[in-house]
């Protein structure tokens, strides 16, 4: 048979994890090569481009498109295992498609969806696309499978990594300048509800105060811990602020940040943004490769005499 698409392999993907164990790529790949009876061909077959096997590939997304619906928990980075989510899907099958359209959809509740352009309900890249369409589909789904895997490497880490990690990213965005060591993670035992300080200026006078909470996904921010936030600030006499988290925050934090006045500044930055900042900024992250895409040059064409 021809190489599975990649939804066709989230099924038996599943079934395959269902005693339990955590499991790498290429312990699940095998045993899905043998369950769609794959030539040894067919495991090797290469895309046009050159980047990579075709059935690899897709078991990847496969997995990654499991992950980020919530149905496959990963333990440690590079690991799959099924959850009681995952488990109880398997029940109806039939209904894997719409669960993780929904689900993808409920990840991105605060961005804002453009009334032109088609709402994108699953990664798939639908028959009738331009190819244009196809390809800003296929980017948008890579860069969504990333997001996701920046947020859950960054729950597999020590809290005080994250503190530093947060740190340096405001640095990569630009605050804090041209400052040496404008960006400092404050003293672990007695922090005063502040994580980490940008100074905004050589003196000192200017500075923006960090408040970081590497939660799960599920356990949104509530008003109180930016209410805590204000607090701290006063106490540090300052009126700029970022809160931080790799989850979300509640509409009730997000209504208080908004009415505060405009003697204190807060700033709140979820998960979903995080991981974009991360990523268009070029943090523990790097280039795989570039696809160069042209188009005629109107100018010079235009130049030449038409034929009559």
């Amino acid at each position: 048979m021809s190489v599975p698409k990649y939804y066709e392999i989230q099924i038996p993907a599943l079934k395959l994890l269902t005693d339990g164990k955590a499991r790498r790529r290429f312990e699940i790949e095998e045993p899905l090569s043998v369950y769609f009876n794959l030539s040894e061909e067919e495991k090797e077959q290469m895309y046009d481009s050159g980047n990579g096997p075709i059935f690899t590939d897709r078991v990847q997304w496969a997995l990654s498109y499991l992950n980020m619906a919530g149905l496959v928990s990963k333990p440690k980075r590079g690991l799959y295992q099924i959850n009681d989510a995952g488990r109880k899907i398997l029940e109806t099958p039939n209904k894997l498609k719409e669960y993780i359209a929904e689900k993808l959809q409920t990840r991105e509740p605060t961005k804002k969806k453009n009334s032109n352009s088609k709402e994108i309900q699953t990664q798939q890249i639908e028959a009738d696309s331009t190819p244009e369409e196809a390809l800003y589909i296929s980017y948008q789904g890579i860069r969504n499978s990333i997001y996701r895997e920046i947020i859950d490497t960054i729950l597999s880490k020590n809290p005080r990594e994250f503190e530093k990690l947060v740190v340096q990213l405001l640095q990569k965005m630009g605050y804090g300048g041209q400052i040496k060591n404008s960006g400092q993670v404050t003293q672990y035992s007695n922090d005063k509800g502040i994580d980490g300080i940008i100074r905004e200026d050589i003196l000192g006078f200017g500075r923006i105060n960090i408040q970081a909470k590497r939660y799960a996904i599920e356990n949104k921010v509530p008003r109180e811990d930016i209410q805590k936030f204000v607090g701290a600030l006063a106490v540090a006499q300052s009126d700029k602020g970022v809160f931080i988290t790799t989850s979300d925050f509640t509409k009730g934090a997000y209504e208080y940040a908004q009415s505060l006045n405009f003697s204190t500044k807060i700033v709140l930055i979820n998960g979903d943004k995080l991981a974009e900042y991360i990523y268009n900024h070029n943090l523990g992250v790097q280039s795989e490769r570039i696809i160069e895409i042209k188009k005629l040059d109107s100018d010079f064409w235009d130049n030449m005499i038409d034929d009559k």
